[in-house]
């Protein structure tokens, strides 16, 4: 939700004005800095650096909304940068998690099984609605917004990482709600099928009718 409502607000106060000093940076490289960021994440948790994974996580973060506006600022838009973007963003998520793990393997590794397992389900499905559904945003695919999403992920990671102690619980409610995003964005879209499917039926049958003598 927080991509969804605030990202506007977001992209003109920090992003768009970082654009032009940037521009000589090829948004491929962006995306892959933030990846090797993101990929850091998982042996500094593992030896104990939260902090550092903090700010690697944010770093990240910051890199992933800045490789497809540039790659939009420079007209460099491709479906290969799409896909590297996606990839490139279950890395760090899969470094994350696992990092979150090691940090602390005997009592966390059910909770980040199933971490692994919601956000399966709910990348799935929201690959499966864009492929089906028409694009009409400014992205390369069309996005199906969620509970959550990107932002709200990141701030269940920062909250996992700076307070370990909150781990189990914190967790288990991110798995709750990622499960809950998945059910949502399949249900809308049953509902959006239905009424497409509806409307052509009805243009069918007016288009089939004789007008009257």
């Amino acid at each position: 939700m927080i991509d969804t409502y605030g990202r506007t607000y977001y992209q003109k106060a920090i992003v768009d004005p970082l654009l032009p000093i940037f521009s000589f940076i090829s948004p491929t490289m962006i995306t892959f800095c933030g990846i090797v960021a993101g990929i850091s994440i998982l042996p500094l948790l593992s030896i104990k650096y939260t902090l550092l994974a903090f700010v690697m996580l944010l770093f990240s973060g910051f890199l992933d909304t800045l490789d497809g506006s540039m790659a939009r600022f420079k007209n460099q838009t491709t479906p290969f940068g799409a896909a590297l973007d996606i990839i490139g963003d279950r890395m760090v998520e899969f470094s994350v998690i696992v990092g979150l793990y090691l940090y602390q393997p005997e009592i966390r590794s059910l909770n980040c099984l199933l971490m692994l397992g919601s956000i399966l389900l709910c990348i799935t499905s929201f690959l499966i609605v864009g492929i089906f559904t028409q694009n009409n945003t400014e992205k390369s695919f069309h996005y199906s917004p969620g509970i959550i999403e990107r932002g709200e992920a990141f701030i269940f990671f920062s909250i996992m990482i700076l307070f370990p102690s909150t781990f189990s619980i914190v967790s288990t409610i991110f798995i709750s709600l990622v499960l809950i995003t998945t059910l949502i964005r399949l249900w809308q879209f049953k509902q959006s099928y239905n009424s497409y499917t509806e409307e052509r039926s009805n243009f069918g049958f007016l288009a089939l009718r004789k007008p009257r003598d």
